[in-house]
């Protein structure tokens, strides 16, 4: 594996993102591993290095960040980030690359702007959704509604980490792409090769994840 992404693998375990039990996810799945990206906001060093790792991934993948419409090279104009999760995430992402963000409401208020959408776009702007992970494709879905509804255009979705859970082939379904920095497969194996799990657990959650080493 990279030793970059073996690095941040160990990195997200060090810090508490990986716990080992039982949990109910928020799709309802039961699942004896749980990736708790949100303390991310808490430790700036390992947020930065999530960022930089997002954001290289859309651009290995040939992704250019243009405001102009017009632009012959044009790829996207903002990342949008899903709340909550996603929103520290998608702004470490904006500040590190200079990207313009937006993100849209979990709900809209009665108060205020009423807005459904959070921050400065045009009709039009194509825009690269941004999540900590994806496990079924529900949240990404309400999300990118509210964004078309705002006559954005969504092509590809991006995360950290891809549980591989059916959530991809969901939004492929649908004519979307996701983009994940790391495989749970992945995660997996960097901790394991990295003796941060032993090998009763590395395999009991394979088997859990239906993956064949």
């Amino acid at each position: 594996m990279d030793r970059e992404l073996v690095d941040l693998a160990v990195a997200l375990f060090d810090i508490g993102c990986v716990k080992f039990g039982s949990f109910t996810l928020a799709s309802g799945k039961q699942s004896p591993i749980y990736i708790d990206l949100r303390l991310l906001a808490s430790y700036p060093t390992v947020l930065t290095k999530v960022a930089q790792a997002m954001g290289a991934c859309l651009t290995q993948h040939g992704f250019v960040f243009d405001t102009d419409q017009n632009s012959d090279t044009i790829v996207f104009q903002r990342i949008a980030a899903i709340p909550t999760a996603g929103l520290p995430i998608g702004t470490a992402i904006a500040v590190t690359h200079l990207w313009s963000l937006i993100y849209p409401q979990k709900e809209v208020k009665d108060h205020g702007t009423g807005r459904l959408v959070e921050g400065v776009f045009n009709k039009g702007d194509t825009v690269v959704v941004v999540d900590d992970l994806i496990t079924t494709a529900k949240s990404k879905f309400e999300a990118i509604t509210k964004l078309e509804k705002m006559q954005l255009k969504i092509y590809d979705i991006l995360v950290l980490l891809d549980r591989q859970q059916g959530g991809g082939e969901e939004l492929a379904e649908r004519g979307y792409t996701l983009h994940a920095v790391m495989t749970v497969h992945q995660l997996l194996t960097a901790l394991h090769e990295s003796a941060r799990i032993d090998d009763q657990v590395y395999h009991e959650l394979l088997s859990y994840f239906n993956i064949k080493d």
